[in-house]
């Protein structure tokens, strides 16, 4: 994005003292929102969220050391978007894993100050924007996030065209933990999951969820706040949700780590995924004319 672009949308979107639109090293326009003690940061590409500290707080989203920024490239870390499917694409392998909009641009909309604190803004996807070979739907995607003392995030999907579709998604959020293999992860007890490094194979959880090799699960049927007690911060992070059946755990452990690349000198310690969507089984039909909101909220509890 250009300087003169960059100049634009501080013109019309931003809040003097709270939010400010910047260019960061490689290009990419970046939302810098620092109001009433609180901070985030939020990249136009992908609509990524990348940062949130909670006034007083520590960071609560955990972003890779080692992150690549680059126009058309994901951002390991942070809140990626994953839509219209989720994982690799169901009839073709070559489409790119977790849908497209993780790095395309999305507009600026809107932004506002609250008078509780933080600010609230919006992002728009519309369909002129979406790879037709990709997805040949007529659909509008809206982002919008609350951020304040609580992080909100809502992911709308509207059908404009004449026909449904289904989509699968996912909001693919990383959480900062002061060492995952001592953080214990609740509200999934007795729930079945997807074990993806068993090959997909059908578990039924029947205690809190620990951390100590690779893990990859999609929890199914799922609607109910997830807590991660981590003693080391001497916090919990909750995390409530609506329009999610799913929740997807995903740490890639020391040797999957090293195979990425982008994960940093043992990164994969400080980072636990705790993603709400609609996966597998729980895939959601969107009739012509609907739309669907996946809504989450991340709240910082100390103990």
């Amino acid at each position: 994005m250009s300087p003169d672009e960059i100049a634009a949308l501080n013109a019309r979107y931003a809040i003097p003292g709270e939010l400010v639109f910047r260019q960061d090293d490689s290009g990419l326009a970046v939302v810098e929102v620092t109001s009433r003690g609180v901070c985030a940061s939020i990249f136009l590409q992908g609509g990524q969220l990348t940062s949130w500290v909670p006034a007083g707080g520590q960071p609560v989203i955990w972003l890779s050391p080692a992150a690549r920024f680059a126009a058309g490239k994901s951002i390991r870390g942070g809140v990626p978007v994953c839509w219209p499917w989720f994982g690799p694409h169901a009839a073709d392998a070559a489409f790119p894993a977790h849908g497209f909009v993780r790095t395309l641009p999305w507009q600026m909309v809107a932004t506002k100050s609250l008078e509780e604190g933080g600010v609230r803004l919006w992002l728009q996807l519309p369909q002129s924007d979406q790879p037709r070979q990709l997805w040949p739907h007529s659909s509008q995607l809206e982002l919008r996030f609350t951020i304040g003392r609580t992080l909100d995030i809502e992911l709308l999907t509207r059908n404009t065209g004449t026909a449904s579709f289904t989509i699968g998604e996912a909001l693919h959020s990383y959480f900062f933990v002061s060492d995952v293999r001592c953080i214990t992860l609740h509200g999934l007890d007795g729930c079945v999951y997807l074990d993806k490094v068993e090959q997909g194979r059908r578990r039924q959880s029947s205690e809190p969820v620990t951390i100590s090799a690779e893990t990859d699960r999609v929890y199914l049927a799922t609607t109910a706040d997830c807590v991660i007690d981590d003693p080391g911060l001497e916090r919990r992070i909750r995390i409530s949700k609506r329009g999610s059946s799913s929740t997807v755990v995903w740490n890639p452990w020391a040797e999957k780590a090293a195979r990425l690349g982008d994960m940093g000198e043992d990164g994969y310690l400080n980072m636990l995924c705790v993603e709400s969507g609609n996966a597998a089984d729980d895939v959601v039909i969107i009739e012509p004319g609907s739309e669907h909101r996946l809504w989450v909220r991340y709240q910082v509890e100390t103990t």
